[in-house]
């Protein structure tokens, strides 16, 4: 079978997955519509009215802005995958989040999409397995960074902080740490990357499967015999990598503080940034949809907790969660018929020659 056409059938959704999408748009709805106003003390009628004041200019802003992160997200792909262009990368990104957001199998359908842009493209199986681990490490840190920031910032700020903050901000530094801990000593010895290799074999091959039934991947072998890849691809890609997550991350908590803005709620950076923190923390949580719910009342809740009007806490994040999942649908059919009419080359699987690796590129 192609890679085409086992793509093709890893993205009709099987009965589980169709489940298991179902349930999870349906606690979403839960989370959304009965829990987020608890959270927030507060009513959808409230939230609906501070909404009907935001003006056409500040959703046109907003939306520049979103633009705006996601063309920086182009960077972390073009470094995790050499010779892959931004415009290419935006095609993927838009596509991979549509897919993970709204089709059933979630993340599974996210990095079959996402399989097979690459493979369309020419790109070999050893190169795009590289690019999710290194993509995958890079997303996870930044997540459990950016607790430990705005723990920091609220530090410097002063006052008085609520034990869910400061829990949080100590919980991501020690996985952060723990998790590039972990990555470096897997580069660095042979035996622990065949373990974690091991582990990711039980956590990953059901989605794999999925992307592409026909072809069995064992992970202890594929992570050993990449080490030298993946250790030329971090050596050389790291600085484009964490330069496009430092600017999503960057603009998108721009479009959060402008959101809360548009919706006439006004508090310090640092608050504000603890918020997006948690948040963004959160989205990591796959039992909904994109996190749906889960990230909105994280952020809500911080907010409430440093003295926010409820329902104009619940109506900026609610705002900014519009443009983080639905107003990205637009782009993401235009990305899938940039697709669809891309040139599309043959992908080789060639294995490199020993005389290609430089002596640099050989981890110690």
């Amino acid at each position: 079978m192609t890679d085409n056409g086992s793509m093709s059938h890893s993205l009709r959704p099987s009965r589980k997955r169709i489940i298991q999408g179902v349930l999870g748009m349906l606690l979403a709805i839960v989370l959304v519509v009965w829990w987020l106003p608890r959270i927030a003390q507060t009513t959808w009628s409230a939230v609906f009215e501070t909404l009907s004041h935001v003006g056409f200019g500040a959703v046109m802003v907003l939306y520049g802005l979103m633009c705006l992160g996601l063309w920086f997200y182009t960077f972390t792909l073009a470094g995790s995958l050499p010779g892959l262009r931004h415009a290419q990368a935006l095609i993927v990104n838009l596509c991979g989040s549509s897919a993970g957001n709204f089709l059933p199998g979630g993340g599974a359908a996210g990095v079959a999409v996402t399989y097979a842009a690459f493979r369309s493209w020419g790109f070999a199986r050893r190169d795009i397995s590289t690019s999710v681990i290194v993509t995958g490490v890079w997303n996870i840190l930044a997540r459990m960074i950016l607790p430990v920031t705005g723990l920091i910032a609220l530090l410097v700020a002063g006052g008085d902080l609520p034990a869910s903050v400061v829990r949080g901000g100590l919980i991501g530094a020690a996985a952060g740490l723990a998790l590039l801990t972990l990555f470096i000593a897997s580069l660095a010895s042979e035996k622990l990357a065949r373990s974690v290799g091991l582990a990711l074999a039980r956590l990953l091959r059901p989605v794999l499967r999925r992307v592409n039934p026909s072809r069995e991947v064992v992970f202890d072998k594929l992570i050993t015999e990449q080490r030298v890849h993946l250790f030329r691809v971090v050596r050389h890609g790291w600085l484009g990598m964490t330069f496009g997550l430092v600017g999503y991350f960057a603009v998108f908590y721009v479009l959060f503080w402008q959101s809360l803005h548009a919706v006439g709620l006004r508090m310090t950076f640092s608050h504000m940034f603890a918020a997006y923190a948690v948040g963004r923390l959160l989205s990591a949580i796959g039992i909904t949809p994109g996190g749906v719910g889960v990230t909105e009342g994280g952020a809500v809740a911080v907010l409430v907790a440093f003295g926010a009007d409820p329902a104009q806490a619940l109506a900026g994040t609610v705002l900014f969660s519009l443009y983080t999942h639905v107003m990205e649908i637009p782009l993401g059919l235009l990305a899938y018929l940039g697709w669809a009419l891309s040139k599309k080359t043959t992908p080789t699987d060639r294995l490199p020659r020993p005389d290609e690796a430089s002596p640099d590129d050989t981890p110690r």
